[in-house]
């Protein structure tokens, strides 16, 4: 459980790369408060020594301290508003540079768990939360504490009874932050997840929009979305409700404070205790000191909301990878390496194993094409070689080196895959095909692509190379993506090839291309293909059928025909031209 003890020693921490900026702020808030508490010295002057005494030159020198600590304060609030926001801003570009850094180390099987929406939530409106805590909330409780400190001080050099009376009314302030503060919290964390639901949902029904309309499921989408929101609003009214409620007491033990001080001090007037000034002086601190207080119920709120999207964040953070790398780092392999699964035993969780000491070796250059229905374990291969999951028993190496015992880095440094779904992002075509290769020259990738066979078609797109593709390449048909990714994979280089049916969205004339750029990519290479097509099996040097997470049977196409009847049933059905 994150307590609010973790949530200020994660946030002094990030304020300690910027101390100087912190001291600065601190410092014109201190002189800030000072300039304003020293005014009330200057209304004492104006009215004793001034207006009373009926002495002009006093009252011209008192009103020009005055003016002199208003300019004062001034210009100091304009450098704590200053220094303050941009601690604030600049606090919030680095939770999110820390929070996304670290959500890249995070394996599959979290983002499977959570959300999108979810995750985007705590990434944007929970940042924007803390930076608003920062940058503004932050900063007004803290001049709001030292502007009380100090017109307390003073109060007591003028009055001190009148100063017990005003202490006498502390706990009842005291009171209701104790009680009603926790609640504000509370729902104000419960908002932030209401919101994040909100969010989840706007990602995924605008990501599959054609499937929502496709199916008609517009009036049912709109219908869950009206919930979330009312849901959304639920929460936030309770978190108003009890926030106005802790703004209303206060600010009525304040005001009821000081209309008691004021009737009190005028007494003491009438009976020449103090003077008029030492009044007007302490109805001011009093009146400074109650504006304070009302100032931090206001933002007190607003603090423990920030606390609550603080909580949300380190437990993102708290978030650990349960497939850590291994600590060797080795180089780029010159020459193919063999692959091989020893006793390998691997299950997803809360489901039964799926590998139980599954065994498999593919040679040096060797290419293996894997075939067998859906949910044999061929993907499932693809990633435990790229240890995006960790193995519960067993080991696979790569060459003569167990995978466990690799950086993730140098682990995938070795590795170009090509998805059955490929994925492009929402740039240009030049920077898709050097994802593999960032220090790829224009050239290389023009290359590349070439060898893809899709230079063709990039050509022919309003920008060529520099065409911006839009989110998940919607400007592109299913078998051109594919080929972006092929030439990805071409460009990257690696000595081990992982292939998810790389042509199944092409036509006939672009798969009988991109084969022939396939068998030149594959030469020198240690490959991997899961294969649904008759002619990517018949390229492999073996085939291995796979089936319940098993080596079914393996060998070659004709042979594999004639003695595995699951071999034979699946080429019927599947291994089509």
């Amino acid at each position: 459980m994150i307590s609010t003890k973790d949530v200020l020693y994660w946030l002094l921490g990030l304020l300690k790369a910027y101390t100087w900026q912190a001291v600065g702020a601190l410092l014109a808030l201190i002189v800030a408060a000072s300039a304003w508490l020293l005014l009330g010295q200057g209304i004492k002057l104006t009215v004793d020594e001034g207006l009373n005494a009926g002495n002009i030159a006093r009252l011209d020198a008192a009103i020009g301290w005055v003016i002199a600590f208003a300019v004062l304060g001034c210009l100091a609030t304009y450098f704590r508003f200053y220094l303050m926001t941009w601690l604030g801003e600049r606090v919030s570009a680095d939770i999110r540079i820390q929070v996304y850094r670290h959500l890249l180390t995070l394996p599959p099987a979290f983002f499977a768990d959570t959300r999108t929406g979810e995750v985007i939530s705590r990434f944007t409106n929970d940042t924007s939360v803390i930076q608003t805590v920062v940058g503004m909330s932050l900063s007004m409780a803290l001049r709001s504490v030292v502007g009380f400190v100090g017109a307390l001080i003073l109060m007591l050099f003028t009055s001190p009874l009148l100063t017990l009376c005003v202490l006498l009314a502390v706990p009842f302030i005291l009171v209701p932050l104790k009680l009603i503060a926790p609640k504000v919290r509370h729902f104000s964390r419960q908002s932030q997840d209401r919101i994040a639901d909100m969010g989840s949902q706007i990602d995924e029904t605008l990501h599959e929009i054609m499937i929502v309309q496709a199916f008609n499921a517009v009036s049912a989408e709109q219908q869950k979305f009206s919930e979330k929101v009312m849901a959304a609003l639920q929460a936030a009214s309770h978190r108003i409700h009890y926030r106005s409620m802790l703004i209303g007491v206060i600010m009525l033990v304040s005001m009821l404070s000081v209309i008691g001080i004021g009737w009190l001090g005028i007494r003491q007037v009438m009976s020449d205790d103090i003077t008029a000034g030492q009044l007007s002086a302490f109805l001011f601190y009093a009146v400074l000191a109650g504006s304070s207080i009302a100032t931090i119920s206001e933002v007190l709120g607003e603090i423990q909301r920030g606390v609550g999207a603080s909580e949300r964040l380190l437990e993102l953070l708290a978030t650990k990878p349960d497939n850590n790398g291994g600590t060797k780092h080795i180089a780029v392999f010159t020459a193919p390496p063999g692959i091989r699964f020893d006793d390998v035993t691997f299950n997803y969780a809360q489901s039964s194993s799926l590998f139980e000491r599954f065994n498999l070796q593919i040679q040096p250059g060797e290419c293996v094409a894997l075939v067998g229905p859906s949910g044999a374990g061929k993907s499932s291969l693809f990633q435990l070689l790229q240890h995006f999951y960790p193995i519960d028993d067993g080991k696979i190496w790569i060459g003569e080196h167990d995978i466990s015992t690799l950086t993730l880095d140098s682990l995938r440094q070795q590795i170009a895959l090509v998805p059955q779904e490929p994925v492009i992002f929402a740039s240009t075509v030049m920077d898709n095909i050097r994802y593999g290769r960032p220090g790829a020259t224009q050239a290389e990738v023009i290359d590349a692509a070439q060898q893809a066979f899709a230079d063709d078609f990039i050509q022919e797109l309003s920008a060529g190379y520099h065409t911006e593709l839009g989110e998940r390449g919607v400007k592109l048909s299913g078998g051109q993506r594919q080929r972006i990714a092929i030439a990805r994979a071409i460009l990257a280089d690696r000595p081990i090839l992982l292939l998810d049916e790389a042509t199944s969205a092409l036509d006939a004339v672009s798969e009988h291309k991109v084969q022939i750029a396939l068998k030149h990519l594959m030469r020198g290479r240690t490959t991997l293909i899961i294969a649904h097509r008759l002619a990517t099996v018949q390229m492999c040097d073996r085939i291995v059928v796979m089936e319940h997470g098993q080596v079914r049977a393996t060998g070659k196409h004709a042979e594999l025909i004639k003695i595995d009847t699951l071999y034979q049933e699946y080429a019927e059905l599947q291994l089509l031209p």
